[in-house]
């Protein structure tokens, strides 16, 4: 499999970070096949779109990430899901874990954080 190969959503709030999240991963050679900046919309785009990767923010208005998180998890099994988040505290991360996350990527992130961690959730090497 290769990047371009791996269909990946992102989900955030806000704009800019769903910007610089499209610009890294995109650069790096993934396929953005979709973005949502609530939870409701996610749903809908994964049974549409069909992706190997949702990149997740906790915290967003209405229905938080991990919510969300845990209705991926039962509706699609199979489907990688990477938080993205500013929060780190002991709580947060036992939740991200306990409700099925493959990983976190904590804000602010710079692209090689981001790059590593989705190759690594994907089982893709990292370029040399």
């Amino acid at each position: 499999m290769t990047r371009a190969s791996k269909k990946i959503i992102i989900v955030d709030d806000n704009e800019v970070i769903r910007m610089a999240l499209r610009a890294i991963l995109r650069q790096a050679g993934f396929n953005v096949v979709g973005e949502a900046r609530d939870g409701e919309t996610v749903i809908e785009l994964v049974e549409k779109l069909e992706p190997d990767l949702v990149c997740l923010d906790v915290m967003m208005p209405g229905r938080s990430g991990l919510e969300v998180l845990t209705e991926l998890r039962e509706r699609f099994p199979a489907l990688k899901v990477l938080m993205v988040t500013g929060i780190s505290d002991r709580d947060t991360v036992t939740s991200v874990v306990d409700q099925g996350a493959v990983g976190m990527v904590l804000k602010p992130f710079n692209s090689a954080r981001v790059v590593e961690s989705v190759s690594r959730v994907l089982g893709l090497k990292m370029p040399e």
